[in-house]
Parts: structure tokens; C-alpha cells; sequence
């Protein structure tokens, strides 16, 4: 499919035992910038008592196997492919001390550069017998995912292990995979027989991480939280530690740091720095710290990468993204996620292409798209060349100077050095041949298609029988691509969102009754207009409906599909309908609440087709630069 032809597999590790199982269906497949027989992995929590997940449709045999648990929403419940490393959370510059929010353990001094470090080394021979190995605890989460095919109701629960880490001040950090959809979480201390019950109170998606706290005082006696490390250097030593599959007891794997750079994050779609190690990183992982030889936490373990060409490549989320999440949450009480400037930008390599757009030297990259959404929209162009962000130059290859050697994706400077929606940027742009500066407000991306739920449970409206919801990634993923369509598949992989509450209605099935008689096979199809009235969102076809008054009901679908139905033999037949298939409520709780209409009368939003002129997929090839 087009779709699976510009995008590369990013599977869950999970096990039942120490089965392999490949990846659901229901597992999203991510557009990505690496090659598609390339596959990352999120190393999930050890699944107990799961279903095992039926082979995906749109698996290739020579595609790395892919170990599922089973799918929170398509991801993995303990580890996910690609794990945030070094600094997309609220990252500090490279090379100074991270934000920490925990007391240190141990004797701690300040080294030349002022950093905390501990007193005496942890010899690698003696690592299992460090104390603050305690700080490190077994996560055990039932999960109860929403049925997205049935959104008035969820799937069969069932359990799964990961592991979490102390910090301080009662809380634990954990992968946010790992406690998705989760109806009861409960933790266990090292050489402790007790699990408590643990709340999660924040969940980060982009960077994979979630906060959680234990009440009991019971718990933390004699607790030892840790410290969180800087950035680490290439060739580090580095040792994870966790609970993985093969036991109950603590599991120590010890590597090196590989490389340090920008890296796709698997469980929230997101790009963000990511330290990459060779140490193993297992089911059951996923959570858990990972230390340098001075006992400090430099990141959190969170997924792999499994290839045909590739060993021993697993991913640590940095302190620095970790940070950001912790410095979050504390400022606004939840995790609002990382800003983007939305744009999508191209190399400026070809010297006759730097010619063309009047760039007189090797640097900037070429603005090719700006999302509507985004508040760049008001001060970039397409053609605009982005030669500096914050006075920071920006390389022809879309990369800027990282550390004292090195480079890194352009997209960096905006998660280190701008940590929250509103923060502003300044940008050096030149347009026609004039250098100038203009300001952005950097906010989170809007998507058109959501990656996540909001609230963890889909929106329905039924009407005559018609099942409406939004179309979302967990959806396409659970009902495999090929029921969808090409047309309506690639709108939803490169359409951009018009405006904010953006969503793309669908006709998910209809259920037969004899006031739809005709139109029981309609299925996935995308609902543009109803009454003559274009559908900006759900909440927004369920007022029209609720407030029309005629006689007739007329839904317009995608390809000139029409449904007509009589108002007063809808009305009638609804109670039957619902008691029939077993279905409480003929919409879900949120369209209860009274429609608010956030776009204003814009007759230009109205007017248009979402989606009609979707990004190309060249866009997203291997070699292209991404959105940032």
C-alpha cells in the first residue's frame, strides 16, 4: 500500500512465555525517515494472560519479526521502538547538569564543571550490590483498552510487567506505554513481597513517559531515590537495569553508548534525542533506568530496533526529555507536550537550487510547507530559506552545531531550547533575496488524524443505524489498512488539519435495521457534508443533527456517496436499534455536552474539502527532512 511504502514498522516487544508473536494489526504503522525494512521495536512490559495478537496483514516476511504484547492502542505495553534519549523533554544544553527531581544517593561531589557526581565508582564487578539498585521497582498494570470498532465498549483486560524508578517526593517514573489504558497499577519493591497500588498522574505520549505515585508510607521506607545524570558522552559505559521476562528478580545489562542523536519515538510518533546503546534491552525493560559508572540515571529504557543488518540496538529516553516532562508537569499541572515550529523543510545541497533562491552562502533550509494550524502560518512562507533559529545557523543539510564535534537534526534546537507552548522563536529567514527575522509562538502539532484518544475513549454518534466516529490511527490499526481504502488511507497519513478541532468523520458500519434497508454494506467512508452543511467534527455533525428540522436526513460521503434517511422513522427506530446490538446510548458522553463552534463563521473552512490536497509521500522518504 502507499501508505506502507513510505513508512517503516515500529513493533512492540511483548511475550506470553517466550513466544514471539508479530505485530497486530491494530498496531500503528508510523511514516517515518527510515528505510521499511527497518523495524523499531518498543520493548514492552512481559504481557500475562494475553490474546495473541493476529499476524498483521501488511507484514513482509522479510521484515525483522516483531515480539508483540498486547497492544495498548497499538502500542506496546513495556517498551517501545526508538526510546527518548537526551533531550527532547524539556532538555537543557548539551553538556550542562539536568534538572533533577529527586536527592542524590550517595556521597555526592561537584566535579571542574560543577555537575553532581558520586564520591566512589561503581566497579562493574560489584554493580548488582549497589544500593540505589533499590530505587528500581516491578510495574504490574491491567489494561483495559477501548474497542474502537465498538467504541460504546472495551476489550477483554489483561496484565502485563514493566519496571518504573523512584525520583522523590512519593512518585516513580515509568514508560508511558507501560501503564496505557491501564485500569490498576500496582509496584513492587526489590526483595519485597508486597505490591502497592500506584496512581498514575501524568502521561507523556510524544516522549513515553508517565509519573506516577505511591501512597503508602509503607512503601518508601528506607527508599534511596535517584539522581539524574547529564547528557553522556559516545563510548560511555552505560548499564540497564530492570525486570524483564525470564524472572522476578532485578536484571543488570550492561554496554555503551553508541550514539546520540534525533530519533523517531515509536509509542507517540514523535522525533525527540535519543541515546542509542548496544546493552540488551528486553521485555519487561521498558521503564527502567539506565546508570553510568557513577551511579547517576542517564535516561530511561524504552524500546530497540530490529533489522536484517542491524544487532544490539536499543534506545534510553535522555534526562534532559525527562526533565522537560518533570518541569511539565510541575508548571501546569499535566503534560501539555513538546512545541514545533510546523513546518516542513527541504536540504539546500544543490548549489544551483541556493542560486536560484538567492542564498549567498552553505546554509538554510527551504521552507516547503507550513501548517495551517501553527502559528508559522503568519510569518513563513513557502520558498522562505530558515537560515538561523534563535541565533543559532542552520547547515544546507538541516542540521546545527551539537556539543563540541558534532551536528544534529535542525529540529533539536526546538525541544532543547524551547520547552512549552508560547514560548517564542526568533528566525532568520531569507525571502527573495532579503534577509530578515520574524518571530513564532511555538506550539504542540495538531494532528488531523490523532495518534492517541483524549480520555482513552473514542466518539460515537448512531443515527438510523449510521455508526459515526472520528478516524484515528488506533482505529486504521485495529481494523487493518486494506478496509480503508487507498484514497481515504492517504488523506489520513498526509492530510494536514485546516484548523483547530479538526477531525475526519467516518461512517464505520451500519447497523442493519429496516429504516437503513440499502445501505447496510456502507462502510469507511468519510462523511463531508450533511444537510448540505460541511462536517468540521463530530460534535459538530451531532448538533446538526440534533438541531435540523426537516424532513429528510441527507449524509454526503467521500466519492458522492449519498444516504437519505426520513428524520421521524430514525427517531422511531433508534431504542430498537440500540437494544438489538446491545449499545447503551446512542452517542458517547462527550457529545452530551453543549457544541461550542472554536472556528467562528469562516465560510473558507466550511467551503473547503479536508484533506483534497494531502502531502505527497515524497515528503517523508528516507533522505527528506521531516516536520518540525
Amino acid at each position: 500500500m502507499a501508505a506502507a511504502a513510505v513508512a517503516c514498522w515500529f513493533s512492540a516487544i511483548t511475550s506470553t512465555g517466550t513466544s514471539l508473536y508479530s505485530l497486530s494489526s491494530t498496531q500503528r504503522l508510523f511514516a517515518t525517515s527510515h528505510r521499511p525494512n527497518h523495524r523499531l521495536f518498543v520493548t514492552k512490559a512481559s504481557n500475562q494472560k494475553k490474546k495473541t495478537p493476529p499476524p498483521s496483514p501488511r507484514k513482509s516476511s522479510k521484515e525483522t519479526e516483531r515480539i508483540s504484547q498486547k497492544k495498548s492502542t497499538r502500542r506496546s505495553k513495556d517498551e517501545r521502538p526508538y526510546a527518548t534519549a537526551d533531550g527532547n523533554r524539556g532538555r537543557s544544553k548539551a553538556g550542562q547538569p539536568q534538572s533533577t527531581t529527586s536527592k542524590s544517593f550517595g556521597a555526592r561531589r561537584k566535579d571542574a564543571k560543577g555537575f553532581l557526581v558520586n564520591d566512589q565508582q561503581v566497579e562493574t564487578g560489584n554493580f548488582q550490590d549497589a544500593t540505589f539498585l533499590n530505587a528500581v521497582v516491578k510495574v504490574y498494570c491491567t489494561h483495559t483498552e477501548p474497542d474502537y470498532s465498538l467504541p460504546w465498549q472495551k476489550q477483554r483486560q489483561y496484565a502485563s510487567t514493566g519496571s518504573a524508578f523512584m525520583i522523590g517526593e512519593g512518585r516513580l517514573l515509568t514508560n508511558a506505554h507501560c501503564v496505557e489504558h491501564g485500569t490498576q497499577v500496582k509496584v513492587k519493591r526489590r526483595g519485597d513481597d508486597t505490591k502497592y497500588v500506584a496512581k498514575v498522574l501524568a502521561r507523556g505520549v510524544e516522549c513515553d513517559i508517565a509519573l506516577l505515585s505511591v501512597e503508602s508510607e509503607e512503601f518508601w521506607k528506607g527508599a534511596e531515590s535517584l539522581q539524574l545524570g547529564h547528557l553522556p558522552r559516545l563510548q560511555d559505559a552505560v548499564t540497564v537495569v530492570g525486570y524483564p521476562l525470564g524472572g522476578d528478580t532485578i536484571s543488570v545489562t550492561k554496554g555503551v553508548v553508541s550514539r546520540i542523536e534525533v530519533t523517531s519515538y515509536a509509542h507517540g510518533s514523535s522525533e525527540l534525542l535519543g541515546i542509542q546503546i548496544d546493552a540488551a534491552i528486553n521485555p519487561g525493560n521498558s521503564g527502567g533506568p539506565a546508570f553510568n559508572d557513577q551511579g547517576e540515571c542517564i535516561g530511561v529504557a524504552f524500546q530497540v530496533y530490529r533489522s536484517e543488518d542491524a544487532e544490539n540496538i536499543g534506545y534510553v529516553i535522555p534526562t534532559t526529555v525527562v526533565s522537560h516532562f518533570l518541569d511539565d508537569y510541575k508548571k501546569n499541572g499535566k503534560y501539555s507536550g513538546f512545541p514545533c515550529l510546523g513546518v516542513l523543510l527541504q536540504k539546500l545541497e544543490n548549489p544551483a537550487l541556493r542560486t536560484f533562491l538567492k542564498v549567498p552562502s552553505n546554509e538554510g533550509v527551504l521552507v516547503r510547507k507550513v501548517e495551517p494550524t501553527s502559528d508559522a502560518i503568519n510569518v513563513l512562507k513557502e520558498g522562505d530559506v530558515i537560515v538561523s533559529f534563535d541565533g543559532v545557523n542552520v547547515g544546507c543539510e538541516g542540521t546545527v552545531p551539537f556539543r563540541s564535534t558534532e551536528r544534529i537534526a535542525f529540529r533539536y534546537l526546538i525541544s532543547q531550547k524551547f520547552r512549552f507552548a508560547g514560548d517564542v522563536a526568533e528566525l532568520g529567514i531569507i525571502r527573495g533575496g532579503a534577509l530578515m527575522k520574524v518571530q513564532a509562538v511555538l506550539n504542540p502539532r495538531v494532528h488531523l488524524v490523532p495518534y492517541h484518544i483524549e480520555g482513552d475513549q473514542p466518539s460515537y454518534l448512531i443515527v438510523a443505524g449510521l455508526v459515526f466516529t472520528p478516524l484515528s490511527d488506533p482505529l486504521i490499526e485495529e481494523e487493518s489498512e486494506e478496509s480503508f481504502g487507498l484514497k481515504l488511507l492517504a488523506k489520513a497519513r498526509y492530510s494536514l488539519a485546516t484548523f483547530k478541532g479538526e477531525q475526519m468523520v467516518i461512517l464505520s458500519q451500519v447497523l442493519a435495521d429496516e429504516v437503513n434497508i440499502g445501505y447496510e454494506a456502507m462502510e469507511y467512508l468519510q462523511v463531508l457534508k450533511f444537510n448540505g452543511t460541511r462536517i468540521k467534527n463530530i460534535h459538530h455533525l451531532a448538533h446538526l443533527v440534533d438541531s435540523f428540522e426537516g424532513d429528510y436526513l441527507v449524509f454526503e460521503f467521500e466519492d458522492n456517496y449519498l444516504s437519505i434517511i426520513e428524520r421521524k422513522a430514525s427517531a422511531a427506530a433508534l431504542s430498537g436499534i440500540l437494544k438489538a446490538n446491545g449499545i447503551p446510548s446512542e452517542r458517547s458522553s462527550d457529545l452530551l455536552e453543549p457544541y461550542v463552534d472554536t472556528t467562528g463563521d469562516n465560510q473558507a473552512i466550511d467551503n473547503q474539502d479536508s484533506g483534497d490536497s494531502p502531502a505527497s509521500t515524497s515528503e517523508f522518504v528516507f533522505d527528506a527532512l521531516v516536520w518540525t
